[in-house]
């Protein structure tokens, strides 16, 4: 293990970096051809440059969490090998363990890097990623007042991303300059050279962005990497104010000869008489015969729950009451939402901040204005540039922040689910709020009407997902996810709505009212039926059971405004009824009613249901003209239960 001031220090230790080098080299070799798969050759190309930066970095592998470290993103994640090579010469855990389980089932060092390996920031694996969630880490260290660094590593072939060109915009829009980022240009990926898969003038793009661009022609030699990122961490650069990045040209494989310069070992493990080659050439001993048997007498390891050392626990948070719109108001959830996300910016964001809130130049739709005017410091704005932000806001929330991430529906999950899916993986703690979702969106047409979202986030193993009746109902649930920790998908629509009232005409969502994830709000009694809704149609749905008690039918209708959880228990007592008619402004076959037939199935239960809802895509027309076309409205719905039940 290698230590250097980069302070003090011009000159780097070559001396002690090349037998380190060759060590970290064969655990390559070794952890690749164990697995029988792997990436040999960018993590040999990498290599170099992660022993030169955790030489003098400012971490403390005891302390993996340590608030005030320097964070290390690795976006080519397949280069796993070289990264557990490197952490592990640093002893942030056991190289043996990580050689002989590396890509072993249930193991903590899968194939691509995750959090579960200490010194590990974030799982990636799909390209393009790593820059946003450094970023992301860069921007929270200017939130905090904290001095650290953050780095990240880049492959050459990612640059093709259109992330990449997004997160970097932000990063020099921000004067993110205590973000480092370095460029593996071995000029070879999966099919070949970059020059012929997708050329990409490199220094120009990066100069274009407005970053410092260091150029180094041989990014194996340590003097040289050390310089350059000496020079960028203290700032030593033509423009301080912005961030830098290192592109180095290196050679795919490097140390060892079969390997360098092919193309096929970017993603091919060494076969056993490769593996001894390679380990004869770096002057290391061969333990392959050793440390198969230790691999085999491994067996199949147990499934454990894999400590997150990255985690930020989110700041303590004043919910504030509820604010109560009277029965006679006639408002939008949105605004709602953004009077809720104020009172809550003034509240918390005083002394310090503790809410940040990110939109993709939707500011005034998705009415975080007052929240922008309240606390300055905290809102960003991302630029139509949703894939960048929603990764960004990701990692933010594991930062000691809760972030609020706003846009339209059709931007916060069909855009970014891949995102989206990212921040599942890496157990974020995300308060999405989507406006515009269903046709309710009305003019805009179908490419901006949202049908989708719970199909989309029920697939997401962290995320809950939330749609209030009306406005009272939001303000309590943005209360709510503001307050407690997790991933949350918030959906509402676009038009105003009237208020949800109880039988004695005062507002149902009143100050009194707990929302509870989980649980059903039984919103009008009956024992000949049920009707189960959300959103916008519950008020529609509501209007029916008024026009069916007048035929003398006793319809219960129940608010699903907690879709993720869901109140099964709630849908077992509607079945008790003989029927329930699902009514939904959201995809017929992956919403509510797809739910509540599943746990009708599950439960053993007969009961007549049917389902209304989005069968097919909708047109441009005003909310009301679509709710008629699909039979959503109350008429619809009215005529829908008396023909089939």
């Amino acid at each position: 293990m290698i230590r250097v001031d980069l302070h003090t220090q011009e000159v780097f230790p070559v001396e002690e970096f090349y037998p380190l080098r060759r060590k970290c080299a064969a655990h390559i070799v070794e952890m690749t051809y164990l697995a029988g798969c792997g990436h040999p050759g960018g993590s040999l190309s990498t290599l170099d440059f992660l022993l030169v930066a955790l030489s003098c970095m400012r971490h403390d592998p005891k302390r993996p969490g340590w608030r005030e470290r320097d964070r290390l993103f690795i976006s080519h994640g397949h280069i796993s090998p070289g990264v557990y090579s490197a952490l592990g010469a640093y002893g942030y855990f056991s190289l043996e363990e990580a050689v002989v389980q590396f890509r072993k089932a249930n193991s903590p060092f899968g194939g691509h890097v995750e959090w579960s390996v200490p010194g590990v920031e974030w799982n990636t694996g799909n390209l393009g990623q790593g820059l946003s969630a450094a970023v992301a880490s860069a921007l929270a260290g200017r939130i905090h007042k904290l001095e650290f660094r953050t780095v990240v590593c880049m492959g050459d072939g990612e640059q093709q991303k259109g992330q990449i060109s997004e997160a970097a915009r932000f990063a020099r829009k921000y004067r993110l300059n205590n973000l480092v980022a370095f460029v593996d240009v071995n000029g070879l990926q999966i099919g070949g050279e970059t020059e012929k898969i997708m050329p990409l003038n490199l220094p120009s793009l990066w100069q274009a962005f407005g970053w410092n661009v260091l150029e180094l022609e041989d990014g194996h030699h340590p003097q040289h990497l050390y310089k350059a990122f000496r020079q960028a961490y203290l700032h030593q650069t033509p423009t301080p104010e912005a961030p830098t990045v290192i592109l180095a040209k290196t050679i795919m494989g490097k140390g060892v000869s079969f390997m360098e310069n092919q193309a096929k070992f970017h993603g091919t493990a060494p076969s056993k008489e490769q593996a001894i080659q390679a380990l004869q050439e770096l002057n290391q001993p061969n333990r392959l015969e050793t440390l198969e048997t230790n691999r085999k007498e491994l067996g199949t390891l147990p499934l454990s729950l894999h400590k997150d050392h990255t985690f930020l626990e989110p700041p303590q948070i004043e919910v504030g009451a509820p604010m109560l719109y009277p029965a006679q108001t006639l408002t939008d959830c949105r605004s709602a939402y953004g009077r809720a996300l104020e009172d809550l910016a003034k509240r918390n964001n005083r002394e310090k901040i503790k809410i940040v809130g990110f939109t993709c130049d939707l500011e005034g739709s998705v009415k975080m204005n007052a929240f922008h005017k309240t606390s300055l410091e905290a809102f960003f704005e991302g630029g139509i540039q949703e894939h960048n932000t929603a990764a960004l806001a990701g990692r933010l929330s594991k930062e000691g922040l809760v972030v609020f991430f706003s846009t339209f529906g059709v931007f916060a999950g069909s855009e970014v689910y891949n995102q989206q899916r990212l921040n599942d993986f890496n157990r974020t703690n995300l308060k999405v709020v989507a406006t515009h979702c269903g046709l309710d969106v009305g003019e805009d047409g179908p490419t901006h009407q949202c049908i989708d979202f719970i199909g989309l986030f029920s697939n997401l193993f962290s995320f809950s997902i939330f749609f209030p009746a009306d406005p009272n109902q939001c303000d309590h649930i943005i209360r709510y996810i503001a307050g407690h920790k997790g991933n949350f998908f918030v959906g509402m629509g676009r038009s105003k709505l009237p208020i949800v009232l109880k039988e004695n005409g005062e507002p149902y969502f009143d100050l009194d009212y707990r929302f509870q994830p989980g649980k059903a709000d039984r919103l009008r009694n009956g024992d000949e039926g049920a009707i189960l809704a959300f959103g916008p149609v519950v008020h529609q749905a509501i209007q029916a059971r008024e026009r069916l008690l007048e035929k003398g039918k006793k319809i219960q209708v129940l608010n699903f405004a907690s879709l993720k959880p869901i109140d099964e228990a709630a849908v077992r007592e509607a079945a008790k009824t003989g029927a329930i008619l699902v009514v939904e402004d959201h995809h017929v076959e992956t919403g509510l009613g797809a739910k509540v037939a599943q746990i009708l199935g599950k439960s053993g239960l007969s009961c007549k249901l049917q389902c209304l809802g989005v069968n097919h895509y909708g047109s441009s027309g005003k909310p009301k003209e679509l709710y008629k076309t699909f039979g959503l409205d109350s008429e619809g719905i009215f005529q829908a239960w008396q023909k089939f039940f």
